[in-house]
């Protein structure tokens, strides 16, 4: 089956995201969860653990789905979408980067918001790792 590059775009897309939430709020440990922001070894080391099942994760939804979605992707574009994805996501993970972003482009306030139902850090987080999942689709949708 011949498969347009929107519509493969759209399914990679569709399958990284939800990688992404089942592997952020369910296949993350409590212990990653809460040290990979951490300054030091064992914050990087918690980090990376989960980088590389988030990884994992985005990797067999994404072979697999498209597997079952009859979507052809090539292999060094899946590659390298998965990469960017990861390595992005260790970046964010470590939440201080995050941080600096956000005091630099004005943002002090909202990335430290805890209040009224909201999490101004956590919302940030989303959206940095949106936008990297949508280039890593162009790139493996390539």
């Amino acid at each position: 089956m011949t498969t347009s590059r929107a519509a493969r775009f759209t399914a990679v897309y569709a399958l990284l995201r939800s990688a992404a939430d089942v592997a952020d709020h369910w296949i993350q440990s409590d212990h990653q969860a809460t040290t990979k922001g951490e300054s030091g070894a064992a914050g990087r080391r918690a980090c990376a653990a989960h980088v590389a099942s988030y990884t994992a994760t985005q990797t067999a939804l994404v072979l697999g789905g498209a597997r079952l979605l009859g979507v052809r992707l090539r292999p060094g574009p899946v590659a390298a979408a998965l990469v960017l994805s990861a390595v992005t996501h260790y970046v964010a993970d470590r939440r201080e980067p995050l941080r600096r972003l956000a005091d630099a482009t004005g943002k002090s306030a909202f990335v430290r918001l805890a209040d009224h139902g909201m999490n101004g850090a956590y919302c940030l987080d989303q959206a940095w790792h949106h936008a990297f999942e949508t280039c890593a689709a162009l790139i493996a949708s390539a």
